[in-house]
């Protein structure tokens, strides 16, 4: 599978208010990209759709 490779629609989560200890999220074609707020010059990582739910099930059923 080939993931877009520009990252689009960054955002951080409402809930870091004003704190540098953060991860941003962007769109890609069938997934989300991944990258540290505060050094996105680092890049990023990707995933499929499929794991990027999985993640967010896990983090809300409390398993991290």
């Amino acid at each position: 599978m080939t993931l877009s490779k520009h990252p689009a629609n960054w955002r951080k989560s409402s809930r870091s208010n004003q704190e540098t200890n953060c991860v941003e999220v962007g769109r890609i074609d069938n997934g989300a990209a991944v990258r540290d707020t505060k050094d996105r010059a680092a890049g990023y990582f990707t995933t499929t759709a499929a794991q990027w739910s999985a993640f967010i099930d896990a983090v809300k059923s409390g398993r991290f």
